[in-house]
């Protein structure tokens, strides 16, 4: 059965739009963790666009699952890692001028500047997963890497506009993921994941968790956070 981590990196948009006190992202956490999240995650960005340091911190001290923090391979991001020390790292791409992140690390072109960065985060005690397209070289990278999870992409599978291009897609990620399994590595997978395609993707057996925000937010504008995860924590499961 895969486990939903739930990313709340909107709501901290939705509080920095105002640049006001609410709503928080700590709350939407606990929440989403009532609702039977089994994990949560925020992407602290280098422009600090959503989710604060401060945000960070807190959640670290009140997250009862498991808090993944997404980042970027830089000194300043392992710094503050290593400090709050989440569960998980997953670093990821990072451009100021993108609305979110978009496509995977390409971990084969960065593979050496990685090797120090996934070293120190394992040195603190931090499981460390890559971000990554569903391409059988970036898997293998990663296992080079001796990371301990991959997330692979699904967003060009969720935007594909045509059957067999999904279809195309999906079965990249179902390559993807028994490669990596393979190899030892744990599977995650997220980006663009729905209500409606995540019927797709749960079949695939070696996706142990997805990692879901955008969707699940939006639905609990309207039905509330609690029903929104629990309804998502079925489909998933």
């Amino acid at each position: 059965m895969a486990r939903l981590a739930v990313n709340v990196d909107h709501v901290a948009t939705v509080r920095q739009a105002r640049l006001a006190k609410e709503p928080d992202p700590v709350i939407a956490a606990a929440l989403a963790e009532f609702g039977g999240a089994h994990g949560i995650v925020v992407h602290l960005r280098e422009d600090r666009r959503h989710i604060q340091d401060r945000d960070v911190a807190v959640l670290r001290e009140t997250v009862k699952t498991k808090l993944n923090l997404e980042m970027a391979a830089t000194k300043e991001m392992v710094e503050i890692a290593r400090k709050i020390k989440p569960d998980v790292v997953t670093l990821v791409p990072e451009k100021r001028q993108e609305l979110t992140t978009e496509g995977g690390l390409d971990v084969v072109h960065f593979e050496q500047s990685l090797v120090e960065v996934v070293g120190t985060l394992h040195g603190a005690g931090i499981a460390v997963s890559l971000f990554i397209d569903p391409d059988p070289k970036h898997i293998k990278s990663a296992h080079r890497l001796e990371s301990d999870y991959i997330e692979i992409h699904t967003g060009t599978f969720a935007e594909a506009r045509s059957f067999s291009r999904r279809q195309e897609e999906y079965e990249r990620i179902v390559t993807a993921a028994r490669l990596a399994q393979k190899l030892g590595i744990g599977v995650h997978a997220g980006h663009g994941v729905d209500y409606q395609n995540v019927h797709w993707l749960r079949g695939i057996k070696e996706i142990e968790e997805f990692s879901i925000g955008h969707s699940i937010m939006a639905r609990a504008i309207l039905v509330g956070m609690e029903r929104a995860v629990r309804e998502m924590v079925q489909l998933v499961s």
